[in-house]
């Protein structure tokens, strides 16, 4: 569903992501791992159409995210590391807006907030300004923007950050949901343990290259370090985010799915 194909992306001098090859199929929830300027937000916005690689390709469903961005898109729902919304709008009418940029009529429109509304429990404040919400209100309002056209790819920038923890346990719950729905879904996360948790397969980034893609039991393998916490294999792989990987995989381990 997924695909990056020898993707690069830099920004002048600066590589931020060096022949990135790599998919997600259908029914995967995968876990996007790396420190901060790892190179994960790049990928997801050259994913979700925000950035063009300078090299390779993106394609979601088959659709080349550059030659064919609209077909691309509209099989995506993205949230990203910063909920937006317009403050002067209501809940509901920044989903209605969404449900109308997506192309949905007014009765599909209707039920499809309806069903959101009721899964993440907005009815309190659906129709308050999105400017009274706190950061867990509008992240919740966000993901049920992302989710309002049942979209086949479902990609989450680093989802977990500020919510309370009955907020953390819907998004985990929606994300393997939906997965077992036949979803691809991509999360990039600095919560290891939510990964540990949830993911199906695990990629680590660092100084944009992926230096590992597997599943967990498969890292663990690979560093001969079993029975140890993500944590520990996380910063074993990537030494703290310093540059020096010490024992971490000279190559991506783990065959990708298809």
């Amino acid at each position: 569903m997924i695909q990056f194909e020898r993707v690069g992306k830099s920004y002048g001098k600066k590589v931020a992501v060096s022949d990135l090859d790599l998919s997600i199929p259908a029914g995967e929830l995968f876990a996007f791992l790396g420190p901060n300027g790892a190179g994960k937000t790049t990928t997801i916005k050259m994913l979700v159409g925000l950035l063009r690689p300078n090299v390779g390709a993106v394609r979601v469903g088959g659709n080349d995210v550059v030659l064919r961005p609209r077909e691309a898109v509209s099989l995506i729902g993205y949230v990203p590391d910063e909920a937006f919304l317009y403050d002067k709008l209501s809940g509901r009418e920044f989903l209605q807006f969404v449900a109308e940029m997506r192309g949905m009529t007014p009765q599909q429109a209707a039920r499809s907030i309806a069903l959101q509304r009721e899964q993440f429990s907005l009815e309190t404040f659906l129709d308050d300004l999105t400017e009274t919400y706190s950061h867990g209100m509008r992240q919740r309002v966000v993901f049920a923007s992302a989710l309002l056209h049942d979209p086949p790819a479902l990609v989450v920038d680093e989802p977990m950050v500020g919510l309370d923890p009955k907020s953390v346990r819907l998004v985990k719950d929606l994300l393997r949901q939906k997965a077992r729905a036949g979803a691809a879904v991509l999360m990039s996360t600095h919560t290891l343990a939510v990964a540990e948790e949830i993911a199906d397969r695990i990629g680590v980034i660092d100084h944009g290259r992926l230096i590992f893609l597997g599943t967990k039991e498969r890292l663990q393998q690979e560093l001969s370090m079993h029975q140890t916490s993500l944590e520990h294999l996380f910063l074993e792989l990537t030494a703290g985010g310093n540059g020096d990987a010490g024992q971490r995989p000279t190559a991506p381990t783990g065959t990708p799915s298809s």
